[in-house]
């Protein structure tokens, strides 16, 4: 039976901090978009999203620990699940018919016995399987959970664009991303599982974010390399400049030197706190290769600044 501690290479006593890292690690080695001809690392995946969806929940990694449920979060009943009617091991029953029901008159008291082994309030009062012992029967489990994937693109992950899923049953749903959303993070659709005899279960959505051809994810911030000819860095200039929202205009200051940053106010990712992060365009001034034109008009001019001085070079 799979050990979701064991998935993650995380110990029993793991903070949610070590346990959420272990799971961005292996998702992102695993993910299926990087793993295309290997099978192996799909379900890897598949095992490792259970076990984090497991160990995320307190509910669910307190269940896990007392062995109520398994590693794919089923329900674990070793004994039988309680009921009504007689039969089993009723407990404390010290006269009247079922079960141990006393040794002469001096009934052996099972219910203390079994609560030092499993803990008070694990059976029903007059059940099946090891009924009694003085507590309430455990609520019946809810149906398993079902684990999706949602790859979701750079941009659309940056401006929180609407996503649509398609769920095990056929039908789609809508999703408003979080802000924040990063590869890794999970959304819980209430009631999107399988049903069981407690309710239906969740679904559980991963979120990939794809990587963008020219932007760069720093936290909050989206960094952009930007090519500029040589004329608009000595002269400046007012060029056009992609973001995630569409082009906007930057104007560049005269003497621009390559990489030198320039900052587009909240045109980043959106944080949980209602803002957004910005743009940091690097600018990197794009020289013509063997231009005859600018080797004549620079003529026998040359700079003599020490540019590299603070190199110690």
């Amino acid at each position: 039976m799979a050990d979701p501690y064991s998935t993650l290479g995380v110990a029993k006593g793991a903070s949610e901090a070590e346990i959420k890292t272990a799971y961005r690690k292996l998702a992102k080695q695993l993910h299926p978009d990087k793993n295309k001809d290997n099978p192996k690392a799909s379900e890897k995946f598949s095992e490792v999203t259970r076990a984090y969806d497991i160990l995320s929940d307190k509910t669910k990694r307190a269940q896990f620990d007392r062995g109520e449920i398994d590693g794919d979060g089923n329900p674990a009943m070793p004994f039988g699940y309680g009921g009504g009617g007689g039969g089993g091991f009723r407990g404390d029953q010290r006269s009247g018919p079922g079960g141990f029901s006393g040794f002469g008159n001096e009934g052996a008291d099972f219910g203390d016995i079994f609560e030092g082994l499993f803990g008070r309030g694990g059976g029903a009062a007059a059940g099946g399987g090891f009924g009694g012992f003085g507590g309430r029967s455990a609520p019946p489990p809810k149906g398993a959970n079902v684990a999706y994937r949602l790859s979701v693109s750079f941009i659309d992950a940056a401006t929180q664009a609407p996503q649509r899923i398609t769920l095990a049953d056929g039908s789609t749903i809508d999703l408003k991303l979080p802000a924040g959303v990063e590869s890794g993070t999970q959304m819980r659709l209430a009631g999107k599982g399988q049903p069981g005899p407690g309710g239906t279960g969740d679904g559980i959505v991963t979120i990939m974010v794809k990587d963008h051809p020219f932007f760069e994810r720093d936290g909050a911030n989206i960094r952009l390399d930007l090519p500029v000819t040589l004329d608009e860095a000595v002269k400046g200039a007012k060029v056009k400049v992609p973001t995630v929202d569409g082009p906007v205009m930057l104007s560049i200051p005269a003497g621009s030197s390559s990489g030198k940053v320039m900052r587009l106010k909240g045109k980043g990712f959106s944080q949980k706190g209602g803002e957004r992060g910005d743009q940091l365009v690097r600018l990197m001034v794009d020289l013509p290769a063997d231009n005859a034109a600018l080797s004549a008009l620079l003529g026998d001019w040359t700079d003599s600044r020490a540019v590299r001085a603070d190199l110690g070079v």
